[in-house]
C-alpha cells in the first residue's frame, strides 16, 4: 500500500487495518489470522468466551498464521446489586414463547468474569491485548508489560483517553458514536458522550501522546484514508468484517446489514442491558418501550441469551442483536482476504489523489 505508521512500524504491519473484536461469535479464528496474514491486526473477541474457549480459539488462530494477533476482554466491572427482575421477566416472556422456549427466569450469574479470564488471555500468545469499559487493575497492567504485551485501551471521550494513557497504555482506540456493538465507555448506566469518529480522533490526538487507532464508521478505503489524514496511525473496523465469508455472525444477521439502510441503526440496552448500536428490530423496538424491562448488564445479556441463540438456529433476525455501525450501505459480501485487499487498494487510491 505504501503507508507506513510509527504503529504500524512497532506492530510490524504492513496495512493500517486493525479487525475488531466482535465478541459473541462474530470473529472466527479464521478471520482473526486472515486479517494478521494479509498485513493487519487480526483480533479475536474473548469476552463471552471461557478460558478453554480461549485456549481453543487462539490454538485455532495459531495454527492458521504465525503473525501476531490481538485478543480482547472487558475491563472489571462493578459488582450488580440484588434487584426485582420481574418486569423484563414478563417483557421477554413472549418471545421465548414465539421461538418454542421455556419462560425466562432471573439469571442468577453476575460475577464478573475478568479474573477467570485474563490468565487465560496472558496465555494466549496473543502479542496485543485490547480491553474496554473502563481502565485495568495496575496489577494486571504490570502483568501485561512483563509479558511485553502491547496494550489498547478504548475510549468514546477525551477524559477516557487521558484516564487510559495515565493507566500506561500503548495505544488508545477512540470509538466514534458511529461504531457497531457496544459503546466503549466507562459509564455502565449511559452511552456517554456519543461524539463522532471524525470530531473525536483530532480531539484525542491532541490530549495524549500515545498512538490513537480510528474506530466507528470506517468501512473502505476512504475512511482509512481520512482516519490517517485526521493523525490515527490505525484503524479498528468491525461492520466490513462481520459480512466477510469466515464471519461468525448468523445469516439472518449478515442479510440485514446487507439490505439495511443509512438510518437502520440505533443505540439500546434491550440486548444486554449495556449500550450498543444496532439494527432496530422488533425485540429491540418492543422492550425499549417498557421503562422497567430492561435489566443492568451483564443480567440482561444473560437473559436474552437462549432467545438470541434459538433465534440464530432459525434464521429469525427480529429476535437478534443485529450489531451493525452507520456504515451499512457499504457493507460487502467478501471474504476476508478479498476485503483486505480492496481496502489496501481504496486507501492507496484515496490518498494518491491528494498527492
Amino acid at each position: 500500500m505504501g503507508v507506513t505508521t510509527g504503529l504500524m512500524q512497532r506492530l510490524g504491519m504492513t496495512s493500517p487495518v486493525m479487525q475488531a473484536p466482535l465478541g459473541g461469535g462474530g470473529d472466527t479464528p479464521a478471520m482473526t489470522a486472515a486479517v494478521s496474514s494479509a498485513g493487519g491486526m487480526g483480533f479475536v473477541g474473548a469476552a463471552y468466551m471461557t478460558p478453554e474457549g480461549i485456549g481453543a480459539a487462539t490454538d485455532a488462530v495459531r495454527a492458521r498464521t504465525n503473525a501476531a494477533f490481538g485478543i480482547n476482554i472487558f475491563a472489571p466491572q462493578r459488582s450488580v446489586p440484588v434487584i426485582d427482575g420481574r418486569a423484563a421477566l414478563d417483557s421477554a416472556a413472549p418471545f421465548f414463547r414465539e421461538l418454542g422456549l421455556d419462560a425466562p427466569e432471573m439469571p442468577g450469574d453476575a460475577d464478573d468474569p475478568f479474573a477467570r479470564l485474563f490468565p487465560a488471555a496472558l496465555e494466549s500468545g496473543a502479542k496485543l491485548f485490547s480491553f474496554t469499559f473502563g481502565t485495568l487493575p495496575a496489577t494486571a497492567m504490570a502483568e501485561l508489560k512483563q509479558r511485553d504485551i502491547f496494550v489498547i485501551g478504548t475510549a468514546t471521550t477525551v477524559a477516557e483517553a487521558v484516564a487510559l494513557q495515565d493507566s500506561g497504555v500503548d495505544a488508545i482506540t477512540a470509538q466514534g458514536a458511529e461504531a457497531g456493538g457496544h459503546r466503549g465507555s466507562f459509564d455502565p448506566d449511559g452511552p456517554g458522550a456519543l461524539v463522532g469518529t471524525m470530531a473525536l480522533v483530532p480531539q484525542v490526538i491532541d490530549a495524549v501522546q500515545v498512538p490513537v487507532i480510528a474506530s466507528g464508521g470506517i468501512m473502505d478505503g476512504r475512511g482509512i484514508a481520512a482516519a490517517l489524514m485526521l493523525g490515527a496511525e490505525a484503524v479498528q473496523m468491525g461492520t466490513a468484517f462481520l459480512t466477510t465469508a469466515e464471519g461468525g455472525s448468523p445469516d439472518a444477521h449478515k442479510q440485514a446489514i446487507m439490505v439495511s439502510g443509512d438510518n437502520a441503526t440505533r443505540i439500546t440496552r434491550a440486548f444486554s442491558g449495556r449500550p450498543a448500536r444496532g439494527i432496530a428490530n422488533r425485540f429491540m423496538l418492543e422492550t425499549e418501550a417498557g421503562a422497567d424491562a430492561i435489566l443492568p448488564f451483564p443480567l440482561q445479556n444473560h437473559l436474552t441469551r437462549a432467545m438470541r441463540g434459538a433465534a440464530a438456529r432459525v434464521g429469525k433476525a427480529e429476535y437478534l442483536s443485529l450489531w451493525a455501525g452507520q456504515g451499512t450501505r457499504m457493507s460487502r459480501r467478501l471474504t476476508t482476504v478479498e476485503l483486505m485487499q480492496a481496502l489496501d487498494r481504496e486507501t492507496a487510491a484515496a490518498l494518491g489523489r491528494f498527492g
